[in-house]
């Protein structure tokens, strides 16, 4: 059953994905950053409103932890009641990795619950945690879990990915990017307990006397600082000298959600330990939720373009509008010069027309009047605003003017024209024939 719903949630978030009215527009600012990658969408309709090289392949650190929540819901059976070992031959291999932990050593020969160590991973990125799942989902072998990553990044549409461990220590064949990453997040979210893990700030594990903190600051009001932001929710950090600071977050306020993705924020430890990312998610969600809206571009009732029209009695144009409201994310100080439009139609329209049948599309664009960038916001269907209903006579000399005009007409007639030619001559032939036999037969009665 999990497994099923599993794929349901994968169908329903590619369809989704598929069906989206608007694109990826990045939209100008002036918002100054210091990550490499970007990506930011507003997840109310999966529209990109701002990117920075999302295509660039860039090492995840700790969001790699993202896929193996993933993989690691999926592959337990009961994740409510697994009981995990916890096992100091696997707490052994990070030694020296300077790694981040949740004090698992603390549990070694005893067993720890499926969701004590997912909250274990995703709250203080506790390394010993993401091995201690991937060497149980793997049977011991962890490289059995990390094909499992690979495969679902795969089966998620991620074309520039590729894991080679479960924690997200560097490796140079360790890799993703900001549009992939966003994918795995989408994907993880419809995902039971994964929103609530990933954002909460405090948690103990049963039987312990301390408790887990976040790396997150931008969520976290007690020990965030300067660096919290009110509206962000969630997800994951990462830290290592060759990743730089990475983040995976969201926030939501006025009815409105995006999530972001930050890669390759400048980190070096004991020399530039700045937190970056969450400066850089700061702003930006503050410009996404203050000058952005969502808004109609174009409705139903817009009169886009005229067509031509033929076999319509007294009609030989229409008024073409969109056959659906095209709503999207769009600066709040939008205006008709932002916007234009480039129709796809044929040179003529058969009547009869129905308002709610398309005769041909058009893309709608979004144009930076400040740096003069044309970018796609959709392409939309066109329909008559109007019913036309066709005309018989005119039909009918429509169809006898195509017979006329066809090729094998002008073959047949140019036939009968040929036949016609030589019957003349040969009629001639044969009256010049007659007349000379019957000269010859009166000269010999002669």
């Amino acid at each position: 059953m999990k497994k099923f719903i599993c794929a349901i949630c994968v169908l329903c978030v590619l369809l989704t994905a598929a069906v989206l009215p608007a694109g990826a527009i990045s939209f100008s600012n002036n918002v100054v950053t210091r990550s490499k990658s970007i990506l930011l969408v507003n997840r109310d309709v999966g529209q990109v409103v701002f990117e920075q090289d999302a295509d660039e392949k860039r090492y995840p650190a700790s969001t790699t932890k993202i896929m193996t929540y993933i993989v690691a819901y999926e592959n337990i059976p009961d994740i409510d009641n697994a009981q995990i070992p916890i096992k100091k031959s696997v707490l052994d291999k990070l030694k020296d990795t300077e790694s981040s932990t949740a004090n698992l050593s603390e549990h070694v020969g005893k067993k720890m619950s499926a969701i004590d160590l997912l909250y274990s991973m995703m709250v203080p990125s506790g390394n010993d945690a993401a091995l201690t799942l991937a060497d149980y989902v793997g049977d011991g072998d962890v490289d059995k879990f990390v094909e499992l990553m690979n495969e679902k990044a795969e089966e998620l549409g991620c074309e520039n990915t590729h894991f080679m461990n479960p924690d997200g220590l560097h490796d140079d064949d360790h890799y993703t990017t900001a549009r992939d990453l966003y994918k795995i997040t989408t994907y993880a979210l419809t995902l039971p307990h994964f929103f609530e893990i990933s954002n909460t700030t405090e948690y103990r594990c049963k039987g312990d006397d301390y408790t887990l903190t976040t790396t997150n600051y931008l969520i976290d009001q007690y020990r965030g600082g300067e660096y919290y932001y009110r509206y962000a929710q969630g997800i994951k950090t990462g830290t290592t000298d060759e990743a730089g600071r990475c983040l995976v977050t969201t926030a939501t306020a006025d009815g409105n959600s995006y999530i972001l993705v930050l890669l390759g924020a400048p980190y070096k430890a004991g020399e530039m330990e700045e937190y970056y990312t969450f400066t850089d998610a700061a702003d930006l969600f503050r410009w996404a939720l203050v000058d952005l809206e969502m808004q109609t571009v174009k409705s139903t009732q817009t009169p886009i373009c005229e067509a031509k029209v033929k076999l319509a009695w007294g009609k030989n144009k229409v008024t073409l509008v969109p056959e659906k409201n095209l709503n999207a994310v769009m600066p709040k100080d939008l205006k008709p010069e932002n916007i234009e439009v480039e129709t796809n139609l044929p040179e003529e329209i058969e009547a009869p027309l129905r308002t709610d049948t398309p005769v041909g599309t058009a893309v709608v664009y979004y144009v930076d009047t400040k740096s003069g960038d044309k970018q796609p916001v959709a392409t939309v269907n066109l329909v008559p605003a109007e019913n036309i209903d066709r005309s018989g006579i005119l039909a009918v000399l429509d169809v006898i003017g195509t017979i006329f005009k066809s090729y094998w007409f002008i073959v047949i007639i140019g036939i009968i024209a040929l036949i016609v030619v030589i019957y003349v001559i040969a009629s001639k032939v044969h009256r010049a024939r007659q007349r000379k036999r019957r000269k010859v037969k009166k000269y010999r009665n002669f």
